[in-house]
């Protein structure tokens, strides 16, 4: 029920009222539409279906307004019908997984349950397939450094048996090598089977590839045809030095090669030339002896180097054996070859009628080549034919020289002349020699040779001219062979290693001095009649010697007439002979010793004649002339 209406009340709602509705008013009068957006919107969304404002449309617009509001909500209500019909559906489908995977997770509880022992031996084979797959990883790398691939295997065995070596064969071989050392390590390490059972494989590999290397090696060496040896075959001469049997194999057919190579090399040297004719065959010199034998011996002193240097190429990779020992018995090998057709034309020239300067010529050739070329190939066939062909060469050069001397000693070549003057025979003889030594004298260390060259001209020259001289008398004897001997020794005084056949020839020659001064004081004591003096004053057993026939004062008188004029010119009772001595020292050396007898015997005289005892009388006008006046007068010094 209501209670009374006071009026008070009244009167302040009246003003409450238009005093909000005048707040309002003033508050729309003073909103900015332009800045309030959801007012912009709602006008906006207004404007879509209040399309005339009427009265009756302002009217209805409240209606309009809630009906378009239903029919949102409508439609937002359909819309999130939908929305939660979805929704409803991934519950139901989020509950059906839930349920699945709550009974997926007790069904793998169960089953882990029922696998654990399963899963366990899972990861004990997983841990046992980690340390197989490491134990894989060390097998492939111990296989990488102990095993060779088979690429490798291929490249060391060959595609086929004659397949050629190539510089990756060397490089596998290399490395069986290293693998055959590293095993020595692996033994060291505990694992000795191992070791063993790859040491012999590499052993076999070895073998295989040493096997195939000397098959190729010597198929190469025996086609050897060019003076250039490739690499290769170097490299594997070094390898083949551990397999004595089998580098010996190689080196004798390489040997064998090269001396066909080379022996062939020669005849065409001596029969054809060099390339295109130049140098010219040396056959086309055979009518020159000298120049023939030193041709051929030049060609082989300038071929056999290169074949030591080709050797010293093929052995230079051999550090393990002695490669001089096995160079010199290779070089030695091939270059016995050309011995027998240099052999067989030395000894053809050797048969011929040849002088004994080019004979001593063609020695002297030998003689150096065999020097030089031993010093290149010593021992060995070539030394030994070199060594016999000197000999023969030698032989007979002394045959030829001794037949030439013989000759020219023959007939009357060695008849004394009339001047005693050597004969011509001597002077050709002694030019042959002259000849033979200028030769000879080129030659270092032939000490020896000249030796035999003069014994073999000098010795029969000396026989004859004495069996020439021997029809003469003492005195021309004596001069004629004084004037040989002379120029003999003037002839050998020249030269070296003369000194012991210069003193025999001297000893000869003072022997026939002496003979000549005997007769030239034969007939100086025959002239002067100083025969009896000489022959009395000898005998000092008769007393006073001026009562001595011969010795009297007044043949004592008588001599020293003849000893004045002796003395005034001695020249003038020296024999004729002593003037064809063509040694101006041979005459005065007769002549010094013939007056040094006259002047000892008036020695003798001048003091008999001045003893007391001998009762001469006026010794002083006897012997005037003092000893040593007369020595002065015959002997001036020189």
């Amino acid at each position: 029920m209501a209670g009374p209406v006071n009026s008070s009340n009244i009167d302040e709602a009246g003003e409450k009222e238009p005093n909000i509705l005048s707040k309002r008013l003033n508050k729309i009068l003073e909103t900015r539409l332009e800045n309030d957006k959801d007012t912009l919107e709602a006008l906006k969304e207004l404007s879509t279906f209040f399309t005339e404002n009427t009265l009756l449309s302002r009217r209805n617009l409240r209606s309009k307004i809630e009906k378009r509001s239903i029919v949102i909500n409508e439609d937002f209500l359909s819309e999130f019908r939908e929305v939660k019909d979805a929704l409803d559906d991934i519950y139901n489908d989020v509950s059906a997984m839930n349920n699945s995977v709550q009974n997926m997770t007790s069904r793998l509880q169960s089953t882990k349950t029922q696998t654990q022992d399963l899963i366990e031996q899972t990861t004990k084979l997983q841990a046992e397939s980690q340390k197989v797959s490491l134990q894989q990883e060390v097998v492939s790398a111990f296989l990488r450094s102990f095993q060779l691939t088979p690429a490798e295997q291929v490249a060391l065995r060959g595609v086929s048996r004659d397949a050629a070596i190539t510089h990756e064969f060397f490089v596998v071989l290399e490395r069986v090598k290293k693998i055959h050392t590293d095993c020595r390590t692996l033994m060291q390490s505990g694992h000795q089977t191992a070791a063993l059972d790859i040491m012999e494989q590499m052993s076999l590999y070895q073998e295989t590839a040493l096997e195939r290397l000397y098959r190729w090696t010597q198929t190469n060496c025996r086609n050897i045809e060019s003076a250039e040896t490739s690499p290769l075959l170097t490299q594997s001469m070094a390898y083949l030095q551990d397999r004595p049997v089998l580098f010996k194999y190689v080196v004798d057919e390489y040997c064998t090669s090269r001396r066909s190579v080379l022996v062939r090399a020669f005849i065409d040297a001596l029969t054809q030339g060099g390339p295109g004719g130049t140098p010219k065959p040396i056959e086309m010199h055979a009518h020159d002896p000298k120049r023939y034998i030193g041709d051929m011996l030049a060609w082989l002193h300038q071929t056999i180097p290169t074949e030591k240097e080709n050797l010293l190429v093929l052995l230079k990779g051999c550090d393990r054996i002695d490669v001089s020992e096995n160079q010199q018995e290779a070089l030695a090998n091939i270059t016995e070859g050309v011995c027998h057709p240099l052999k067989v034309r030395v000894e053809h020239i050797l048969t011929s009628d040849i002088g004994p300067i080019v004979m001593y010529g063609i020695t002297n050739l030998v003689y150096f080549y065999k020097q030089v070329i031993c010093e290149v190939v010593p021992g060995g066939p070539l030394e030994s034919l070199l060594a016999d062909l000197e000999r023969q060469c030698r032989q007979a050069f002394l045959a030829a020289l001794q037949q030439q001397v013989k000759q020219l000693l023959g007939g009357r070549a060695l008849v004394p002349p009339s001047d005693l003057s050597p004969a011509p025979g001597l002077a050709h003889a002694l030019g042959t020699l002259r000849e033979v030594l200028s030769v000879a004298s080129m030659a270092e260390g032939r000490q020896e040779d000249i030796v035999k060259i003069v014994s073999c001209v000098v010795d029969p020259l000396l026989q004859a001219v004495n069996e020439s001289a021997a029809r003469l008398s003492t005195t021309d004897m004596a001069v004629y062979l004084l004037n040989c001997l002379y120029q003999i020794q003037s002839t050998l005084s020249l030269y070296e290693f003369m000194d012991e056949r210069l003193e025999r020839l001297q000893a000869q020659s003072d022997a026939q001095l002496d003979t000549l001064t005997s007769e030239q004081a034969s007939s100086l004591v025959a002239n002067l009649n100083l025969g009896p003096i000489y022959t009395i004053l000898q005998d000092q057993g008769r007393g006073s010697l001026s009562s001595v026939p011969g010795m009297d004062p007044a043949s004592l008188k008588t001599f020293m007439s003849k000893l004045d004029g002796f003395l005034v010119m001695p020249d003038v009772l020296v024999l004729p002979q002593v003037g064809l001595l063509m040694s101006s020292a041979h005459r005065a050396a007769v002549q010094r010793r013939a007056f040094e007898v006259i002047a000892a015997v008036y020695q003798q005289l001048h003091a008999a004649v001045h003893e007391p005892a001998n009762q001469y009388q006026g010794p002083e006008l006897l012997a005037p002339r003092s000893p040593q006046e007369v020595r002065r007068l015959l002997l001036p010094p020189s």
